[in-house]
């Protein structure tokens, strides 16, 4: 019973160190001009194919980039690297989520004034990422057809620490037999109001808007953060 009371203060003392942290990133973004998103799931939800599809069609008129986050491998930036976009791998070994310190060290060496857009994607998981603040300045929640209607039921958390939502895999939608209108209503009754899309990497179904979506956001935050 003497246990508990100390894992809460030790839980509290390690996400309030990431939030300085997170703080220090986003102040650091800024003042570059650098626009963060950062993408959170759960394993086999596509994002890293979407990311790639993102990174690509983007690149021709921003100056993206990412980092990636995994347990192991280096496989998801080896994918990214097709864009030929600048791309680093996160490795958090026995880390179920990102955190900001690893951001922070694997930005060492890059100078962001030559960014636009920074990708953050994060650990398949949909419960330890929503407690931790990575700087950005969109927090984007990706679930996929293939995973049902129910996922923002039972994990609320990360889809009220976003600030938008897409539905992926679109272009398997029939053959799951994923009922579109009841996703989209779960994901409004733990989040009312939530901007969402519904995508496909594979078809390039609803990208140009999510893409748009993306430009209008960075536009935006630009004015705010040069206004002061």
């Amino acid at each position: 019973m003497r246990l508990e009371p100390r894992l809460v203060e030790v839980r509290k003392s390690v996400l309030r160190q990431n939030d300085l942290v997170a703080r220090e990133l986003r102040e650091r973004f800024r003042r570059a001009g650098v626009y963060g998103i950062s993408l959170v799931s759960s394993p086999g939800s596509g994002k890293t194919t979407l990311l790639e599809k993102m990174l690509t069609l983007l690149r021709p008129g921003y100056r993206v980039a990412a980092l990636v986050g995994d347990l192991a491998t280096e496989n998801d930036a080896l994918r990214l690297a097709r864009s030929r976009a600048p791309v680093r791998q996160i490795t958090t070994g026995t880390l179920c989520h990102l955190e900001a310190r690893m951001v922070e060290n694997s930005l060492e060496g890059w100078d962001l004034n030559t960014l636009d857009i920074l990708f953050i994607e994060n650990v398949g998981n949909l419960v330890c990422p929503a407690s931790y603040d990575l700087g950005e300045a969109m927090r984007m929640v990706l679930v996929s057809v293939t995973e049902g209607e129910d996922k923002p039921l039972k994990y609320p958390t990360i889809f009220n620490s976003a600030d938008v939502a897409a539905i992926t895999k679109l272009d398997l939608a029939d053959a799951c037999e994923f009922d579109m209108a009841l996703g989209r209503a779960n994901i409004q009754s733990v989040r009312p109001g939530m901007t969402m899309f519904g995508l496909s990497a594979k078809t390039g179904q609803g990208l140009q808007e999510f893409l748009a979506f993306i430009a209008a956001r960075c536009a935006e935050w630009r004015r705010a953060a040069a206004a002061g």
